[in-house]
């Protein structure tokens, strides 16, 4: 049988009994494959790396290595969150690498959007190498794909897969969840104990924020972006919309508008609201969002959002919009 196809009678992991059942299915598959050798992972915080390392530090304990990049362009409180859970609760070995300056620095003035992809990622491959060679006696790459990536992409994922490594780390790789669907990974992620913000995590785009801050991206008007989208997210939450809408976000365009601050004259940019639901993300609905709500949430990003004097909120399904903007 083709270890990278899920077998029919295969059960949906929809209970916490299941996923104890898969968890403890899997902590013996990897203990068979890995013994008491080296495992590395890339950490992004995301929903699939996060349950993978929760999975390999039950199995593996301290032979996991996880590697965290900020690169500047995470949501706000997101790297203090893989800390906290990772490194102070689970006790992983955890390496925290502060890359912020490194990657903006080679952003700067890059305002078409495939140009900023491709240096976010060669740049995240540069950064991971680096703290690969410090290693010593690696022989495993943990990775978070799930089924939906090897029925699309033959298994590569490419905001946490480092594909294109070197020679010299051409590693065996450790994909326990490669046969379970999203859901599926949540109940897993659940069950082994990873608090709710990181397992209902939105679907996030690999070059982060970055691909929210359109245009050339300036630490003002990423801050901007930062701020704004944790403003959204506290008050979808507070409204009980967490877990009705697919996605919710900011994005700060880059043009200026006039307004009227204390009185005077003011030149700032807008902060655009996008709340979809979608099934396959082929095609999205947008959320019909309640007028006190969003006069609520303009009040807040408008006070508190340094340099900002606009909300938009924008209503243009997919197609003919994408879900992002860049």
């Amino acid at each position: 049988m083709n270890g990278n196809v899920r077998p029919e009678s295969m059960t949906r992991i929809s209970t916490p009994e299941l996923a104890e059942a898969f968890i403890n299915e899997q902590i013996a598959e990897i203990k068979a494959q890995v013994g008491d050798r080296k495992v590395l992972l890339a950490l992004s915080g995301g929903v699939d790396s996060s349950v993978v390392a929760a999975l390999l530090i039950k199995a593996i304990g301290k032979n996991l290595t996880c590697v965290h990049v900020n690169h500047g362009l995470l949501r706000k409180g997101e790297p203090e969150q893989v800390i906290k859970v990772f490194k102070d609760e689970m006790n992983a070995n955890l390496v925290y690498v502060d890359a912020v300056d490194r990657f903006l620095d080679k952003l700067a003035g890059v305002d078409d959007p495939e140009a900023k992809r491709k240096i976010i990622g060669k740049e995240f491959i540069d950064v991971f190498v680096e703290e690969a060679r410090k290693l010593e006696g690696i022989e495993f790459l943990a990775q978070g794909t799930i089924y939906p990536d090897i029925l699309e992409s033959d298994g590569i994922k490419s905001h946490h897969n480092v594909g294109g490594l070197p020679e010299d780390l051409k590693f065996e790789l450790v994909e326990p969840l490669k046969l379970l669907f999203k859901d599926e990974v949540r109940v897993v992620g659940r069950t082994l104990g990873l608090p709710d913000g990181m397992v209902d995590r939105q679907p996030f785009p690999g070059p982060g924020l970055g691909v929210r801050c359109v245009g050339a991206i300036t630490r003002d008007r990423l801050e901007a972006v930062r701020e704004s989208d944790a403003i959204v997210r506290e008050e979808f939450a507070k409204a009980g919309l967490s877990n009705h809408v697919w996605q919710y976000f900011t994005i700060v365009p880059d043009f200026k508008s006039t307004g009227i601050r204390d009185g005077k004259r003011s030149f700032d940019w807008p902060v655009v609201i996008r709340a979809v639901n979608t099934v396959d993300a082929m095609s999205a609905t947008i959320e019909p969002i309640d007028y006190a709500l969003l006069a609520k949430i303009t009040e807040r990003i408008t006070d508190e959002v340094k340099g900002v004097n606009r909300v938009l909120y924008d209503v243009t399904p997919k197609p003919t919009g994408t879900i992002e903007w860049e």
